[in-house]
């Protein structure tokens, strides 16, 4: 893979990893590797959101 591709992960590179990561882990019959997968899933979840747009908040303005 070369240095472009893997700095070019955008929000929705992120949720369709983390989306994939949670179908493959929902299919998983039960025990510890499902725990394990779902909560992998759950951390690309965050990343996903974490590298979202970043939006000013809304109110008085800073000083």
């Amino acid at each position: 893979m070369s240095k472009e591709q893997q700095c070019s992960h955008g929000r929705l590179d992120w949720d369709n990893l983390a989306a994939d990561a949670l179908e493959l882990a929902r299919l998983m019959p039960p025990g510890p590797e499902r725990n394990d997968a779902l909560k992998l899933a759950s951390q690309l979840r965050c990343t996903a959101d974490t590298r979202g747009l970043v939006f000013a908040k809304r109110g008085r303005p800073r000083k």
